[in-house]
């Protein structure tokens, strides 16, 4: 098994095991009007739960997805059947395995891994699904012990952008970073941070249906061509801190840990006023 990744075969000779829980993490931006539970319901490989980021976020927050707690991710995840010795093996139809990835690192459990090409490369390798709810497994205790301290807020960004010092990276696609497409959440004004990098996330994964990880080699090239100095350390932002994850997550694949991710992201900077905000056309 490859570190953090693994490959549908992988999981189909391992889907028995006591010690393994499989997440699907399915989620959409509010105007897609998408549920990520009804097309759970509709397939899932078999035997996974199925975890609404609506669940295991900070819902006495103003802005969207962020961190929850330590006693909320407890408790979620434990009812999920998830204790300090699962093995967790995350996917998802679309972009936010790593999310989760992130979370579970972040709450110190390193037993976190993501099925490289998600439930399509599954159903592309003509494995079995199923339907309806997940089963549900009997509840497990997760315990916490310190978060790692890898969230940083805006003026942390404000101060990067204003220094240099650190690089601030935009995982959102071009559009939403120019301004010229709707951001995806009502009421959040469009552009981008002034002096950030944009590199959508879409080229940190396969331009297949599939979206497996591109490798080490072929991620440091795409940091280059758009100018990110992977000398510093990086602070890591997208439209609510989903995608950004994928960058934390390729970054520490390189053995490059000196990142931190702006969890507000978008969602936040954008609905306030006081922070300097860019698009194309300005």
């Amino acid at each position: 098994m490859e570190q953090d990744l693994v490959t549908p075969e992988w999981l189909a000779s391992h889907l028995e095991d006591d010690n393994l829980v499989v997440l699907d993490c399915t989620w959409f931006v509010p105007d897609m009007k998408i549920s990520g539970r009804d097309l759970f319901e509709k397939e899932h490989i078999p035997r996974a739960q199925y975890v609404d980021l609506d669940d295991i976020s900070d819902l006495t927050s103003p802005y969207i997805n962020m961190m929850p707690s330590a006693e909320i991710f407890s408790r979620q995840v434990g009812k999920l059947g998830i204790g300090n010795d699962t093995l967790v093996v995350v996917y998802n139809s679309n972009y936010v395995s790593a999310r989760l990835w992130w979370m579970f690192k972040h709450f110190g459990h390193d037993k976190v891994c993501i099925l490289d090409g998600g439930l399509q490369r599954w159903k592309n390798e003509g494995r079995p699904l199923e339907r309806g709810p997940a089963r549900g497994l009997k509840p497990a205790t997760f315990r916490i012990g310190k978060a790692a301290s890898d969230i940083v807020q805006a003026e942390d960004v404000l101060q990067a952008i204003k220094t240099g010092a650190k690089a601030v990276v935009d995982m959102r696609p071009k559009g939403k970073f120019d301004g010229t497409e709707a951001t995806g959440y009502p009421g959040v004004a469009p552009g981008h941070m002034p002096n950030s990098i944009n590199v959508p996330w879409s080229k940190l994964f396969t331009a297949d249906a599939e979206r497996r990880f591109i490798s080490p080699d072929t991620f440091k090239k795409v940091m280059a061509d758009a100018g990110v100095d992977l000398e510093k350390p990086i602070i890591a932002t997208c439209g609510s801190g989903i995608t950004a994850a994928i960058l934390a997550f390729h970054l520490s694949k390189i053995g490059k840990h000196d990142w931190k991710i702006f969890d507000g992201s978008w969602h936040e900077w954008g609905q306030r006023a006081e922070l300097p905000k860019e698009t194309v056309n300005d």
